[in-house]
């Protein structure tokens, strides 16, 4: 990872801490971005990493960010940043919440930033997604469950199938830029991502909660994914831990619904992959 250019979101904490130390270790330039300016502070402070802020709740600072993100070529880009909302709350553009922040802001930090990853010679796009999107019932015409009854899992599971989605349809853009795309569901990590919702809680403060993985366990695939040797081979991937799975709900068609419905929704156009 010598001289590479790292930039990790949701770098503050958890799985997103543990991978940016992982990546400088072995040599990476790493871009810590995260919420908080304390942690995020701390952690590149930590890694010789350079700080970065943004809520992923406000669209407007993932633009900035972009803006900030003053690098020639990045290397990979890790979408980490995510959360799931206990309740349903629209974000300032409109957007339900647990879904902006997990799949929205994402997608418009990597077609901010998509010129400067084909600027490298070999880019990766690597996602944290989750197991949970075999929980998802996606109605792309009802992101914000104006029709259908919210849940916190449902929506968290909507968001994690998007991620993969979104996952197979850069994959399938970027062919022949020197880009490639993957996802992974990093197993039941012990962190601070539940922070807001109290099932969760609970259930890692009980005797289930002595099986999590630690962050640095978590981070293992996003490690593996940024150093495996032929990043084509996974183009597309997505990976629970370590091992290659199908996901569940998953086709080319829905897949480029999504993507035309989230730039509808950004007001970008079909511009992502030029």
């Amino acid at each position: 990872m010598d001289g590479k250019t790292v930039v990790v979101t949701g770098a503050s904490a958890g799985i997103g801490a543990a991978g940016a130390r992982e990546l400088a270790a072995l040599g990476a330039n790493v871009a810590v971005v995260g919420r908080s300016k304390e942690k995020t502070t701390k952690i590149a402070k930590e890694i010789g990493g350079t700080p970065y802020f943004a809520d992923f709740a406000k669209l407007d600072d993932v633009r900035r960010l972009a803006d900030e993100l003053d690098y020639p070529q990045i290397d990979i880009l890790a979408n980490n940043a995510g959360l799931i909302s206990g309740k349903k709350v629209l974000t300032p553009d409109g957007i339900e919440l647990t879904f902006q922040v997990n799949h929205v802001a994402p997608f418009l930090l990597t077609h901010l930033l998509m010129d400067r990853l084909k600027a490298a010679p070999q880019a990766r796009v690597i996602t944290t997604a989750s197991a949970a999107h075999g929980f998802a019932r996606l109605d792309i015409d009802d992101l914000n469950f104006d029709t259908h009854k919210y849940g916190a899992q449902r929506s968290y599971g909507n968001s994690k199938l998007a991620n993969i989605l979104f996952t197979q349809e850069l994959s399938r853009r970027v062919q022949g830029t020197g880009v490639t795309a993957s996802s992974f569901h990093p197993g039941p990590v012990g962190s601070e991502f539940f922070r807001d919702n109290s099932l969760f809680k609970l259930v890692l403060r009980s005797p289930i909660g002595k099986l999590a993985l630690t962050p640095e366990q978590g981070a293992r695939p996003l490690v593996h994914l940024a150093t495996v040797a032929d990043a084509q081979s996974v183009n597309g991937a997505y990976f629970s831990r370590l091992k290659r799975r199908q996901p569940r709900g998953t086709s080319p068609e829905l897949a480029a619904r999504l993507w035309t419905k989230t730039e509808q929704l950004l007001g970008i156009g079909d511009q992502a992959n030029r």
